[in-house]
């Protein structure tokens, strides 16, 4: 680890048409360059010189399909609070999930929980199968605690001032 790891990251220094580009690429990532230009009125070269800096400076990052799991049968979304036997391990622990597909989020956490994770599974059974038999025997896990998500009523980015 370095040692500016601790740091607390500054804001990216964007302007105001960085913030509108921003609006209109978070809402369809599939937007045409010279669409986003036409509604900031500016050259699509600029749009893309934009965007570019936007990803150089880490504001943006990645650009990928958000799969749906109930499409693909994984019906049962659970969260979980891990308790650790030691502080120590949460890098091994987080290495052992990071190896179980289903584990999909992985967060390590102030409060009870060292780390808090999120499952998706295609069923309870699914889910129980999966804590029984690989979850609980990962070394350095003193304990978990699972909330099952009965339904997600939104889930959005963060605002763009």
């Amino acid at each position: 680890m370095k040692s500016n790891d601790y740091l607390e990251e500054k804001p990216a220094d964007i302007d105001e048409l960085d913030e509108k580009i921003l609006k209109l690429i978070t809402k369809n990532a599939r937007i045409p360059f010279l669409e986003v230009a036409r509604e900031c009125g500016v050259s699509g070269a600029a749009i893309h010189q934009r965007v570019q800096r936007l990803l150089n400076i880490g504001v943006v990052h990645g650009s990928e399909f958000v799969v749906s799991p109930q499409k693909l049968g994984y019906n049962t979304c659970a969260y979980m609070g891990i308790y650790l036997d030691k502080a120590k391990y949460h890098t091994q622990v987080a290495e052992a999930l990071r190896n179980i597909p289903e584990v999909v989020e992985c967060h390590y956490t102030t409060g009870p929980y060292a780390i808090f994770v999120k499952i998706q599974t295609k069923t309870n059974k699914h889910l129980k199968r999966l804590i029984d038999e690989q979850l609980q025997d990962i070394e350095g896990i003193a304990r978990t605690e699972t909330f099952m998500s009965l339904e997600m009523d939104f889930k959005r980015q963060v605002p763009i001032k």
